[in-house]
């Protein structure tokens, strides 16, 4: 009798080399890079917002540089779940007076905010097409 031999099932700690990893990792690059800039000022005028662009920032770069080597579906959450916080931070900020920011109420055309919540939208959005996929092998 022939002896079969089945896959095991996937892992949360198996790769799984999504071509989309690659662009997403330039969008969390670009998101971590794109509060920078602004993130003295924020030090200075509202700390707490300063301190959170800083972790914002380590972490994008920390996933951009994790996503490659631990392509899974937990990274990829991580991924997911960091970029539309960010993203929801930014619209709050501009819908509601936050304590030492209140002057960015309104303010939705800010060049490096609109970069920041493309790049971070766009890799939430990456991420779940990559989580979708992944469920459907």
């Amino acid at each position: 009798m022939a002896r079969t031999t089945t896959m095991p099932p996937r892992t949360r700690r198996q790769a799984l080399h999504h071509p989309l990893r690659f662009p997403t990792i330039v969008l969390l690059i670009i998101a971590g890079a794109a509060h920078i800039p602004v993130t003295p000022e924020h030090l200075k005028e509202a700390p707490y917002i300063g301190y959170l662009f800083l972790a914002l920032t380590v972490v994008c770069f920390a996933l951009a540089l994790i996503l490659p080597r631990y392509d899974t579906p937990a990274v990829w959450a991580v991924v997911i779940a960091v970029s539309l916080a960010a993203v929801l931070a930014y619209v709050v900020s501009r819908m509601v007076a936050l304590p030492e920011i209140a002057d960015d109420v309104g303010n939705w055309t800010e060049p490096l905010g609109l970069l920041s919540i493309t790049s971070e939208f766009a890799a939430a959005a990456l991420g779940l097409v990559a989580l979708q996929s992944t469920r459907r092998r």
